[in-house]
């Protein structure tokens, strides 16, 4: 999933979808210079990341964004950055104890 969110044109593309009810790649190609195919092939790696989900209008695919993928990808930085914290916490806790007055000048 963050492979998937890592990329510029499929964060571009995320949030063009985000905004709408359902986006063909017809529209999403629209104004961008970038080839149907290329598009194509950013939404099937979106898709497969689960962030997006492919659904039929007639003859066209549309593509609609699955909030729940977010939500899943907030909560696991979340917990990245609480990691992070807690161990930039024990990293000072450690230099600081190294730095006292015990220490032989």
């Amino acid at each position: 999933m963050f492979a998937a969110l890592g990329d510029e044109t499929r964060l571009s593309l995320l949030a063009l979808i985000g905004q709408g009810s359902g986006l063909s790649i017809t529209r999403l190609t629209r104004g961008r210079g970038v080839t149907r195919q290329s598009i194509t092939k950013h939404l099937g790696c979106l898709a497969d990341a689960g962030l997006v989900r492919r659904v039929r209008r007639g003859r066209e695919t549309c593509f609609v964004l699955r909030p729940e993928s977010l939500e899943e990808a907030r909560r696991s930085l979340e917990r990245i950055s609480r990691q992070w914290d807690e161990a930039l916490e024990r990293l000072r806790a450690m230099v600081e104890e190294d730095d006292g007055p015990s220490r032989a000048g």
